[in-house]
Formats: C-alpha cells, structure tokens, sequence
C-alpha cells in the first residue's frame, strides 16, 4: 500500500472514531437528565478507575495500553464536563456562598495595615480607601488577619506579590488558615531609599535595617557597600522609625519616601531598587463573603491526590469553560510531605455561567477546594 492508501483507511477509522464519540456523548447526555433527577454527583472515581482498567486490558501491548489510558481518561473527562454544563444550565448547580455587592462601605469602615506610619501598605491602603480612611496599623501580617477575623477591622490591606522578589509566602498560607477574603487589590510602584538621620554620609554607615525582600530588591546598590551589615525588620517603616529613635549616624533604612518624611530622615540615596518598574501588589481583605458585581477576577486554591496527571485534570476546566488562567502558584501543605496546594488566580465573575460550571467541576474533582475571592 502507498502512503496515500494508508491515510484513506486512517480517515475512515477517525470518521468512525468521531461518529462513535458522539454516540457516546449523546448518551452522557441521558445519564447527566438522570443524575439531575436523582441528585446523584457527576464525578464516580470508582467507576471511572474501574473503567479505565478494563479498557487498558483489552489492548495487546503496553504501548497501546497507555495510550488508550490517556484516551479514555480525556473521553470521560469531556463527558464530566458536559454532565457540569448541563447542571449549570438547570440551576442545580447550588448557590455559591458569595454576595454581590455594588460598593465597598468604605467610608464608614476601619482599616487596619501590617507596619508603622510611613509603611508602603499605609500607601497601598490611602491609595484604595482615600486620605481620610479611618484606619490603625498592627505589627505583623498576622496581627492584621486576626484583626479582620475578629471584625475589629472591617478591612485589611497585605502586600502579596512584589514583581521583583515574587510572592510573599506568608499571605498565601494565611489566606488558607483564615476565613478572610479578596474583596480588591491596589498595585503601587515601589521606589526605595536609603535614609539615615540628618547629617549623616553614606560613608558613615555600617549597617543598614529593611525588610529582607526590599534588601534583596536593592541587593545590587548593597553590593556596592559589601562592608555594611544588613539586619532584617518585620516591615521598612520599622526600620525607618528604628533609625530615627537611634539617632546614630551609623545606622542606614532602606525604605520610602513617605517614611524619610514620617519620621524626619534624610535621603542619601533614591531608587537603589535595581529595577525601575519594580511593583508589589496588595490585596483589600474582609472577613465577609462578598464581591462587587463588576469584580473581574477570581481567586481560587485546592489540594490535589500525588497522581500523575491530576494539575492537568485540574486545569482543563479552565480551558474547557473558555477562562483565562493568569496566574497558578503552589505552597507545600504541612506535616504533608511533597504534596502541595496550588493557587490560581483567573478572569470571571463569580455570577457568570462558565465560571460556576468550572468551580463545580473543581470542587467535585479537587480536595479542599476554596474561593479567595472575586475582586
């Protein structure tokens, strides 16, 4: 046989293929109106485990074994999401606990923020709410967090992703541990300094105080000063009012420009930050389950069995449901060894169609599945 002969029987084979995979769909069909009347859940992973044995045992090699696994798993896969859509379409897809609102009470709402007057989430923080934001701050990220789980804060603003030095760890798992949520989130440009008392040098210093991202963010101009001794603090506004009390002509912050002015320090150095377009991004926090109606992006994590192929799984809701993923990162999950938690971030609505059809399909599918937010 030529080349040309063995597409044609190719073609007739993948006509059949196609014909037969509508069949089979047709009749999900059938067993999807039959779930929606008995209220029985799409996702059977013992039947389909059983299945995918016994199709993977009628193939004469294990080359076509696996691949006739991998065939069958898209298949039922397709058919999972078909039985979702259908759900969805007849309102049994369950109400999701999230109220949409059309404004944040932010003016008569407190805000609390992680650090000292003089701190680039107070700038995060008046930047979103407004100068005149009755607000408090706390020392910590968790002092923050409890202070919104307790509603002494209706608020809360936490940094939780720098462009330069990535994610802030910290606030990932905390969004975990606490019943907080994702109600906004404010981008702002950092610009460090270097700041000592006034008349005070640069050849004065000896040691220099920040937050160790913002002195990995200005590692570069550090380099520079390989002698300094650099020392850690919880925020930069910290290290700026540290130097301040001290009064000691040896000691350097790292820090902002609002916090040189806070605290009356003098800048010896603007924009030692090595990138020029460094940004973090801070997200607004509240301890109810509520989202503005015009929200455009949502946040989700879940936990996944150690299995090959289950992120892939995963993720295919997104694809299938036409939702565009623009971010997914991952956290170890404690006292867990080499299992993770994923976090994605994607474009939608929490009141859209596509977007409940894929968190039922997540939620089904996934372990611990949980909304951060629509923001």
């Amino acid at each position: 046989m030529d080349l040309m002969d063995l597409r044609a029987q190719i073609d007739s084979i993948d006509k059949q293929i196609v014909e037969l995979y509508e069949q089979r769909m047709d009749i999900s069909r059938q067993v999807a109106e039959y779930k929606i009347e008995t209220g029985k859940k799409v996702f059977d992973k013992e039947r389909e485990e059983e299945k995918l044995r016994k199709v993977k045992s009628m193939t004469h090699n294990g080359f076509n074994s696996h691949g006739i696994g991998e065939l069958f798993e898209q298949i039922m896969s397709m058919s999972r999401k078909l039985q979702y859509q259908m759900l969805t379409e007849r309102g049994n897809i369950g109400r999701l606990p999230f109220i949409g609102v059309d404004a944040l009470d932010a003016q008569q709402a407190r805000v609390v923020f992680p650090g000292a007057e003089g701190a680039y989430t107070q700038a995060a923080m008046e930047q979103y709410f407004g100068k005149n934001v009755n607000s408090f701050h706390v020392d910590t990220f968790r002092d923050a967090m409890i202070a919104i789980d307790e509603g002494s804060a209706d608020y809360g603003v936490l940094p939780i992703e720098n462009s330069t030095a990535g994610i802030v760890n910290e606030i990932y798992d905390m969004l975990v541990e606490f019943e907080n949520y994702i109600v906004g989130e404010q981008i702002i440009k950092i610009e460090h300094c270097l700041m000592a008392v006034p008349g005070a040098g640069i050849d004065d210093i000896r040691t220099v105080y920040s937050h160790p991202q913002s002195l990995m963010q200005s590692a570069r101009f550090l380099q520079e000063h390989a002698s300094w001794k650099q020392i850690g603090m919880n925020n930069n506004a910290f290290a700026a009012r540290k130097v301040a009390e001290d009064k000691d002509k040896t000691q350097a912050a790292i820090a902002s420009v609002h916090a040189a002015k806070t605290y009356g320090l003098e800048i010896l150095e603007k924009g030692i930050n090595q990138s020029s377009t460094n940004s973090t991004r801070f997200i607004i926090v509240t301890n109810r389950k509520i989202f503005l109606k015009d929200a455009g992006k949502v946040s989700i994590c879940f936990e996944l069995p150690h299995e090959s192929g289950s992120l892939y799984h995963m993720l295919s809701h997104f694809i299938y449901n036409n939702l565009n993923m623009n971010k997914i990162e991952s956290r170890p999950i404690e006292d867990r060894n080499w299992e993770y938690r994923f976090f994605i971030d994607f474009d939608g609505n929490l009141a859209d169609g596509a977007v409940k059809n894929a968190l039922r399909g997540l939620r089904e599918e996934a372990r611990n599945m949980r909304i951060l937010g629509n923001y």
